[in-house]
């Protein structure tokens, strides 16, 4: 069977979301959800969703898929309680610390992994069927090949997204709104600034796509839709069809739910003839659009996944303007579309942008109409000025408004459950009733009061059919009812209605009992839910070593020449050119001859079609013998913790923001790790005081804002057919401006992968006697987008600060600051995120 999963961010959206047919809903409660902005549900409101959904049959997920700071453990714990107690049928899950402690809180309550985790390969999937995880979401940028390849060898359900917004970034490694304005998506407050205006320009600030007919909203893409490859979707073997949009009204989501449920059944019940309405695609564009797109699921689209011109709804094309009346001020509009009173429609406008109108009134061959039907041309009142051939999109359509609000605004159900009705009586003995419904499930009651011979009017079918048909507001409705009476007898009509109330009862008892939980055991304190920390395996020095993170020879070998400790190699290249083995063993023999240790980096990220690659790095950097291999994803991870006799380092993307995940990272085998760029100093002090293994912080460069798997240099200049790439990007550098005029450096790697640094370069020069005094182990300069003399430079003031402390003289006169720039930031070490 075909999960259906919807999205719910209220309570209209849920009553919407399960009477238009989902199997399955996920919500967010007033904490550790990544949709903070949307009304979501209290703890009594959960509760009674929970009852709601499981009357239905219908299961409900709960998101608690935020990074957690070690303040919030406690209050996690009663949360995970309260959620296995009411009967939640699993959390989804970003943190791995939010997967550990529920393991030991509520051993019982299903995990399923949040998209946030980046779960983008087999081995990924692995490393979460290893913890513990019966679901996983996986990345949205899969092609469908590779969705295909996991569900065939794995046992874990496998969860994809179906439709609705896409993130430009890979979800759990986007840090943009984050470091622009302190609003973390990993925290779930992201403010959007994908959706937001941007300028391509060249390293002089001019417009680089002046002449690709390019829109501004650069980094907006595309809605998802699969409504017309669902069979293929099914044919992969996935097993949940999921729909995002929690932050969308209950009228969506009844119109989106509705019509991929339809599609579901007619595609499992004719495999070979399945087709999609032409009216369904009007309602899923209707609704809500960016245009649409299948993002990745069959190969890289470029600009055509991307709506650059319009970052929100755009509506439906419904005519264009034939004229424009200034006198009676209205315009004449050709009709592709029908068109009724209460819609809402805009005019682009080519001149002024966008005219937005609620029709109140129209006109159709000089008589005023309630509604216009397409191939028609009417008249309605416009008081801004439009021009012949706008463009019309319909942007609210009110009976699809309607038919949406009549799935949660109805007092009785929409989807009702049949059930056999039997009716027994015979003098002297109660009147019983038993209810079955469709599922199997059985309520019964009878009368206080015992049947007596009718005097006047007996009981007949037709007097006990008029009292068992009044189901009213239940969740059932009678498919068939069986009376059987003996004899000429009466019974009282309240007490006919008090069994039959009673007899429901017990039927939604009954259908809920099958959810019930195993009761919690009482001994868990949160001392006991903690990983132990083992300090053994680690052996502090008192001052932090100096790593520079580089992608070329002489960028290594400048960073050598000033100073630094370690020198972290390889993983994704700037200058999109793969490094070769002849450059890693320079780099290493270099590093030997000059007493300097090396970390080999792996790449951050890798579908399945690149994990090969990694067997030759992995082979490759065995022979080298480093200090430690760093991995960036779980999937790695599980592949190189396996190898046993090579230190590991876990990078950044790992989201490590608790003491809980790093204990149980380095439990796991990794022997250093570098913290979330997000984490505060006082967040920073507490982990690093864990001593649990090398703690390493980010204190210098052009942080990695996004990495995506859409090429903007590329998709605009270079061809949208990726085979046909003619490798623009490499004529930058390149740079996106905002409307603040805010420049950020464009880089792409050797996958074609996009990132998008930050403006700033986060700079720590003065921070550095904090660092030291916080026992920090490592701090590391991203020096990846920097050149030579740059690296140079930077790493040779670092290494004097670390050796002389709180005795630099810059530091002594108190002038650290004169030797940086103007755009520089401290990144998250003194604001923390939201």
């Amino acid at each position: 069977m075909i999960e259906l999963l919807a999205p719910v961010g209220s309570k209209e959206a849920l009553i919407a979301a399960v009477e238009s047919g989902a199997d399955a809903v996920y919500l967010g409660g007033k904490m550790f959800g990544a949709r903070h902005y949307a009304p979501n549900f209290t703890d009594v409101e959960l509760a009674e969703a929970v009852r709601f959904a499981h009357l239905r049959g219908v299961l409900l997920f709960v998101t608690v898929n935020t990074l957690l700071d070690d303040s919030e453990i406690p209050v996690l714990v009663d949360y995970l309680q309260h959620l296995y107690k009411i009967g939640v049928d699993a959390i989804i899950v970003q943190d791995l610390a939010v997967a550990a402690i529920a393991r030991k809180v509520v051993p019982d309550l299903p995990l399923h992994a949040s998209t946030q985790m980046t779960a983008h390969n087999l081995a990924g999937v692995e490393f979460l069927a290893a913890m513990g995880f019966s679901r996983v979401v996986l990345a949205r940028e899969l092609p469908l090949k590779d969705i295909e390849f996991i569900c065939n060898n794995t046992s874990l359900e496998i969860e994809t997204f179906i439709h609705g917004a896409l993130c430009i970034s890979y979800s759990g490694q986007c840090l943009m709104s984050s470091m622009i304005g302190g609003r973390s998506g990993n925290r779930g407050r992201c403010a959007q600034p994908c959706r937001l205006p941007y300028t391509l320009v060249d390293a002089k600030g001019n417009d680089v796509l002046g002449q690709a007919d390019a829109g501004e909203y650069l980094l907006s893409p595309k809605d998802f839709n699969t409504i017309e490859v669902l069979p293929e979707l099914i044919r992969a073997g996935v097993s949940s069809f999921k729909i995002e949009g929690r932050m969308k009204r209950a009228e969506y989501v009844a119109v989106v739910v509705d019509s991929y449920r339809r599609a579901i059944d007619r595609c499992q019940a004719s495999q070979n003839a399945y087709t999609v309405s032409e009216q369904d695609k009007k309602d899923l564009a209707q609704i809500f659009n960016r245009d649409f797109t299948t993002a990745h699921l069959f190969g890289k689209n470029g600009r055509a996944m991307m709506s650059d011109r319009r970052p929100n709804n755009r509506g439906v094309r419904i005519g264009r303007v034939l004229s424009y009346h200034h006198n009676s001020k209205t315009a004449v509009i050709k009709l592709d579309e029908a068109l009724s009173i209460g819609d809402i429609v805009e005019f682009w406008v080519k001149v002024g942008g966008r005219v937005n109108v609620t029709i109140q009134s129209m006109m159709v061959d000089g008589k005023p109409v309630t509604e216009a039907k397409a191939n028609t041309s009417v008249t309605i009142p416009v008081n801004s000025p439009v021009r012949d051939n706008d463009r019309v999109f319909k942007v609210f359509d009110a009976k699809l408004m309607d038919r949406a609000r009549a799935y949660f605004t109805k007092a009785e159900a929409v989807r009702r459950i049949p059930v056999d009705v039997t009716v027994t009586v015979s003098a002297g003995k109660p009147l019983m009733i038993s209810i079955t419904d469709a599922d199997g499930f059985t309520g019964q009651a009878e009368t206080a009061f015992l049947a007596e011979k009718a005097i006047k009017r007996p009981l007949t079918p037709e007097t006990v059919s008029k009292q068992i048909e009044r189901l009213g507001t239940t969740v059932f409705a009678l498919n068939k009812l069986t009376c059987h009476i003996q004899g000429e007898v009466m019974v009282p009509v309240s007490e006919i209605n008090d069994a039959r109330r009673r007899a429901v009862e017990q039927l939604e008892t009954e259908r809920l009992a099958r959810f019930a939980r195993v009761p919690l055991s009482q001994d868990r304190s949160i001392a006991n839910l903690l990983p132990q920390k083992d300090t053994a395996k680690f052996k502090f020095s008192r001052k932090p070593e100096l790593v520079v993170n580089v992608d070329a020879v002489d960028k290594a070998m400048a960073a050598v020449d000033s100073g630094a400790d370690i020198i972290m190699f390889g993983g994704e290249s700037f200058g999109k050119r793969p490094l070769s083995a002849d450059e890693y063993h320079e780099t290493a023999a270099y590093c030997q001859k000059h007493g300097r240790q090396l970390i080999l980096n792996t790449p951050r990220l890798l579908l399945q079609n690149q994990m090969s690659e990694l067997d030759k790095i992995i082979t490759l950097f065995k022979e080298l013998q480093p200090l430690a291999i760093s991995v960036g994803n779980i999937g790695s991870l599980h592949i190189l913790k396996k190898l046993g006799n090579i230190p590991l380092h876990g990078d950044y993307p790992l989201n490590i923001y608790n003491s809980v995940t790093a204990r149980y990272l380095t439990q796991l085998g990794l022997s250093s790790f570098t913290l979330s760029p997000e984490l505060n100093f006082v967040q920073v002090e507490e982990l690093a005081a864990d001593k649990l293994a090398a703690v390493e912080c980010l204190v210098h460069g052009y942080l990695t804002l996004m990495i995506s798997d859409y090429c903007m240099p590329g998709s605009f200049l270079g061809g949208q057919d990726i085979k046909k790439c003619n490798n623009a990007c490499l004529r930058g550098p390149f740079l996106l401006k905002d409307r603040k005029n805010e420049l950020f450096p464009v880089a792409t790697d050797q996958y074609c992968r996009m990132h998008i640094l930050n403006a700033k370069e986060l700079s720590m020069f003065s921070q550095v006697p904090r660092f030291i005094r916080a026992g920090v182990s490592r701090l590391r300069f991203e020096a990846k987008y920097s050149s030579v003399s740059e690296i140079a430079h930077i790493t040779k003031l670092y290494r004097e600060l670390i050796d002389q402390g709180e005795n630099h003289p810059l530091i002594v006169k108190d002038k650290i600051n004169t030797i940086e720039h103007d755009h520089v930031t401290r990144g998250h070490y003194f604001r923390g995120v939201l």
